[in-house]
């Protein structure tokens, strides 16, 4: 497969490389490309839960929203955030 990158994206992979980011620029493409993986893995992610929640609502399975019900929620994607930044700042060293 050949890649074109654009002049802009040359100096960026080149700066990388140039501070030791990255060894070489297959490297830096293979970075790039797990990266856009991981955001479509999310990305079906979120639009199966759409899915899921469209159907449940459909099925009246909805639940009132309270005030401590959504500082429960917040607490909740809060938590789960910081569990996943952390498990992937140790995935990548």
């Amino acid at each position: 497969m050949e890649v074109h990158l654009t002049p802009d994206q040359k100096a960026f992979v080149r700066q990388a490389i140039e501070s030791g980011r990255v060894q070489n620029e297959q490297d830096a493409i293979r970075e790039a490309l797990l990266l856009w993986e991981e955001r479509e893995r999310r990305r079906a992610e979120i639009l199966a839960a759409i899915d899921s929640a469209e159907a449940s609502l459909t099925r009246d399975e909805g639940r009132v929203i309270t005030e401590e019900s959504m500082r429960q929620l917040a607490n909740d994607v809060k938590r789960r955030g910081r569990a996943r930044l952390t498990s992937e700042q140790s995935s990548r060293t």
